[in-house]
């Protein structure tokens, strides 16, 4: 993995320097605020890997994992704002310390220089899935907005709505690494799936976490979502197995019409607990991190392999 260490400060080097602005001063303010506040970096670690497990030897992947960072880092400004969040990976969020105004038009910066650094690596191909990809994110937010507070929403438009958000970056930074490599179309595929399952994996895991993670670990306070009134899958599940019309009554009312008070989220986390609802999410979470994990396969062994699924392991890890 060495090469790839090398490369994450080549990308570091390429946020700071395109994340500057000459005219707009909080621009580097507000952008510097999130990208420096202790963030993995594992969508561009999972595009430099990917491009080297594919045998790519240039230099145009480094472009192209600060062009997925600048669009994961635009979604997060928006989020904030969407969700009126307080708390981003450990710090206050951007919209908290400015405005909402300078974080979305911040946003909208940072994705206009993704588009500029996705079309420096002159291949068609991959600003197509690229770009594609900041649609469905967009498609998958929009989605999240419209099934808030709403308990009707089955699982199959829960899981529809977390590949948008989430998997669809994971999936696009994975595979544009394959097509830069200019890979065989079955590595392409392969890298996709592995970065597709990742991300589901990953947003679920989340969403476990929020009933009952280290805050720490998270960059957020335990039980935002839940005070926010969101539908995710432990929600879900809680619901369908509710024992009785109580229980049934109480999550409409913390959710849908988001009237909470202390000790609902405790109340909430024994509904879960007593209907296996967080066991049931992290078995949907381990079943994608398997076939991320599957995906892998055509590959054969070799550091950096094995660093993709060491990815898989961290990511459920967090379940433990």
């Amino acid at each position: 993995m060495g090469l790839v260490a090398d490369d994450l400060e080549a990308v570091n080097r390429l946020i700071a320097e395109r994340m500057a602005s000459e005219h707009a001063p909080r621009i580097p303010e507000v952008t510097r605020h999130l990208v420096e506040a202790g963030g993995k970096r594992l969508r561009p670690i999972l595009t430099l890997a990917a491009a080297r497990l594919a045998g790519y030897d240039g230099h145009d992947h480094v472009k192209l994992a600060a062009t997925v960072e600048f669009i994961h880092t635009a979604t997060l400004l928006h989020d904030d704002v969407v969700d009126e969040s307080a708390q981003r990976r450990g710090r206050p969020t951007a919209n908290l310390l400015w405005d909402n105004k300078s974080s979305v038009l911040v946003g909208d910066y940072l994705f206009a220089r993704s588009f500029q650094l996705m079309t420096e690596a002159e291949n068609l191909r991959v600003l197509a899935i690229l770009a594609n990809a900041s649609a469905v994110i967009a498609e998958g937010e929009v989605l999240q907005l419209a099934t808030a507070n709403d308990l009707g929403t089955g699982e199959a438009a829960y899981l529809q709505m977390i590949h948008g958000k989430t998997a669809a970056l994971f999936a696009a930074a994975t595979e544009v690494g394959g097509v830069i490599a200019a890979a065989p179309e079955a590595q392409v595929q392969a890298l996709k799936s592995y970065g597709t399952a990742l991300g589901m994996a990953f947003q679920i895991v989340d969403d476990v976490l929020d009933y009952g993670g280290a805050s720490a670990s998270l960059g957020k306070n335990t039980g935002d979502d839940f005070r926010e009134g969101k539908v995710t899958l432990p929600v879900l599940l809680a619901v369908e197995a509710a024992p009785d019309e109580a229980a049934r009554a109480f999550w409409k009312r913390v959710i849908e019409k988001r009237d909470q008070t202390e000790g609902d989220l405790a109340h909430a986390m024994e509904l879960m607990t007593a209907a296996n609802a967080l066991t049931g999410a992290e078995t949907r979470a381990r079943a994608y991190a398997a076939q991320a994990r599957e995906a892998l396969a055509v590959f054969p062994d070799s550091d950096l392999r094995a660093a993709l699924e060491g990815v898989v392991e961290f990511v459920v890890a967090r379940l433990n």
